[in-house]
C-alpha cells in the first residue's frame, strides 16, 4: 500500500521521453520502458521516443518461447509479437540520490525466461538502498540462432543495449551510472561473464555476481548445423530470407540447442577462457554455485543403468576419473551421478571462472550455496528466491517448500549482494584462485577451504 501522503505515482524523464511509474511501500517501480528496437535477425536498433508521459506500470512483452514445462503458464503467445526489448526499474530515490545500481540478467537455458516472472521482482532488494533493473532480451533462435548474413549472439547485443540504456538514463531514477553491478543466474551468469570480458562492454559496469555459471557454448560449425537441421525440419531454406519467412512460433516448434556462439568477435571463448590473462581485471567478481546443481533436472538412470565411465568421458575426462569419483564420494550410484553432472554442467565452470579471474589479477570471491531445507535440496536455482527476498512465488514454492529459516538467510544474502554493489566487498575473504576460501551459505554461514576439493583434483587432471 502507498503510505498516507505519498503520491501513488512518480514521473521520471528519460532520454526518450517521460515515464510514469507506481509507488508502493516507498518503492517506485517503472515497467515496460523500451530500451531498443528488436529488429528481427538484426542488431537492436534505437528505441522509439515519445511525446507526453508514457505509463510504465505494466511489464513489456516477453521474448518468443514455449512454456518450459507442461502445466507451466506461457509467458509468450504468437499474438504477442517480437517487440520485447524493455527494461524495468525499482528505486527508493528517483532524482539525485546516486544509489548503487544492480542489473539482473535472467537465466533459462538461453531459450526461456522473462523479466516479468514474479521471482524477479526487485522491490525487496530496492529497499536495501540500491536501484534494481531487470530487462528482457531475445532468447532461443531469435536471440542465438545462426542466421547467414545476420549478426550472431543477438541476445548478447540486446544485453549491451540494455546496459547502455542504464548508463544513459539511470541517474534520473536515483542510480549512479558509475557504480553498476550486473548479476545473473545460469544463462544470465554466463551472459554477465562474457560481457565482462568483451571490449564492447568496457565502462558499462564495474562489478559482477555470477550465480551458477554453466557450461555449453557453440562453435560456428555447430551453430550452422543446428540451423540447417531446424530449417530442414521446418521446410525452409537455411538462409536469411528463408528463416525470416517463418513466423517465430514455427521456429519454436522445432527442437534446437541454442547458446552463445564463439564467433571470435563478441564471444572469443567460454567465460573461464575469455577472462584468463586479465581481460576483466577491472571488474570485481563474485562467483558461486549451489551445492547440488543437478537436482531438479531429469533424474539419473535407474539402478544398474549408470555407466559412470561413459558419463565422465562424455565431458572430456579420462575413464580413470570414474574410479577417482568413487573414491572421493562414497555413496550410491545415483548420488555419484548427480555429483558428476553438477560438476560438469555448473560447479567446475563456475570455479574455473573464479580461478581465471583471480589469476588474472581481478578481485574475486567464491561461494557455495549449501542450504538444503527445500524438497530438492541445494538445487540449481534455489538461490534466486533468497537473493530477491521472495519466498512466496510459484517458483519459490517448487524449490523451497515451507522454507525453514528463509528470512534470516535471505536477509544475510541480500545484505551481501547489495553491500558488494555498494562497496565492492560482499563480506567474506577474497578467493585467491588456488582452491582458497569459499563462503558456505547455509542456515549458519561460514568460510572454509574450497568445499569440492575432490572434484577439483579430478578435473585438473583432465585428459
Amino acid at each position: 500500500m502507498t503510505p498516507a501522503g505519498e503520491p501513488p505515482h512518480r514521473t521520471v524523464k528519460t532520454r526518450a521521453g517521460a515515464v510514469r511509474g507506481s509507488v508502493r511501500d516507498g518503492i517506485a517501480s517503472f515497467k515496460g520502458i523500451p530500451y531498443a528496437d528488436a529488429r528481427r535477425f538484426r542488431s537492436p536498433g534505437p528505441a522509439p521516443s515519445w511525446d507526453g508521459v508514457r505509463d510504465a506500470d505494466a511489464f513489456g512483452t516477453a521474448p518468443p518461447q514455449r512454456p518450459p514445462a507442461p502445466g507451466v503458464p506461457a509467458v509468450w503467445r504468437p499474438g504477442d509479437g517480437l517487440d520485447c526489448l524493455t527494461v524495468n526499474v525499482w528505486t527508493a530515490g528517483p532524482g539525485a540520490a546516486r544509489l548503487p545500481v544492480m542489473v539482473w540478467i535472467h537465466g533459462g537455458r538461453w531459450a526461456y525466461g522473462a523479466a516479468s516472472m514474479p521471482q524477479y521482482d526487485g522491490s525487496v532488494l530496492a529497499r536495501s538502498g540500491v536501484v534494481v533493473v531487470t530487462f528482457d532480451y531475445r532468447t532461443g533462435f531469435e536471440g542465438f540462432g545462426h542466421v547467414p548474413g545476420a549478426p550472431g549472439n543477438r541476445g548478447l547485443l540486446d544485453q549491451l543495449a540494455a546496459l547502455t540504456w542504464v548508463q544513459d538514463n539511470i541517474a534520473a531514477f536515483g542510480g549512479d551510472p558509475g557504480n553498476v553491478t550486473v548479476f545473473g543466474q545460469s544463462a544470465g551468469a554466463a551472459s554477465a561473464a562474457l560481457l565482462a570480458a568483451a571490449p564492447a562492454a568496457a565502462g558499462l559496469f564495474r562489478r559482477c555476481v555470477l550465480q551458477s555459471l554453466p557450461a555449453g557454448y557453440l562453435g560456428p560449425s555447430e551453430a550452422r548445423q543446428v540451423t540447417e537441421r531446424l530449417a530442414a525440419s521446418a521446410g525452409a531454406a537455411p538462409t536469411l530470407d528463408g528463416l525470416a519467412a517463418l513466423p517465430p512460433e514455427a521456429l519454436l516448434a522445432e527442437p534446437g540447442a541454442f547458446a552463445p556462439v564463439v564467433d571470435g568477435d563478441l564471444v572469443t571463448a567460454p567465460p573461464w577462457e575469455a577472462i584468463a590473462g586479465g581481460a576483466a581485471r577491472g571488474i570485481d567478481l563474485v562467483c558461486g554455485f549451489t551445492h547440488d546443481e543437478y537436482r531438479g533436472f531429469p533424474p539419473p538412470p535407474g539402478p544398474g543403468r549408470i555407466d559412470l565411465a561413459a558419463v565422465v568421458t562424455r565431458f572430456g575426462l579420462s575413464p580413470a576419473a570414474a574410479a577417482a569419483y568413487r573414491a572421493a564420494y562414497p555413496g550410491s550410484a545415483a548420488e555419484l551421478f548427480t555429483t558428476v553432472m553438477s560438476d560438469a554442467l555448473v560447479r567446475m565452470p563456475t570455479t574455473f571462472t573464479a580461478e581465471a579471474h583471480a589469476r588474472g589479477g581481478g578481485r574475486t570471491w567464491l561461494y557455495d550455496f549449501a542450504w538444503r531445507g527445500g524438497p530438492l535440496g541445494a538445487a540449481h536455482g534455489v538461490d534466486v528466491p533468497f537473493v530477491f527476498g521472495l519466498p512466496h512465488t510459484r517458483y519459490a514454492a517448487r524449490l523451497l517448500g515451507a522454507a525453514p529459516g528463509f528470512a534470516a538467510l535471505s536477509g544475510r544474502i541480500c545484505a551481501a549482494w547489495t553491500g558488494f554493489a555498494a562497496t565492492g566487498d560482499p563480506g567474506w575473504p577474497a578467493f585467491d584462485g588456488s582452491g582458497g576460501i569459499t563462503r558456505i551459505w547455509d542456515d549458519t554461514p561460514r568460510d572454509t577451504a574450497y568445499p569440492a576439493a575432490g572434484s577439483l583434483r579430478i578435473w585438473r587432471e583432465r585428459a
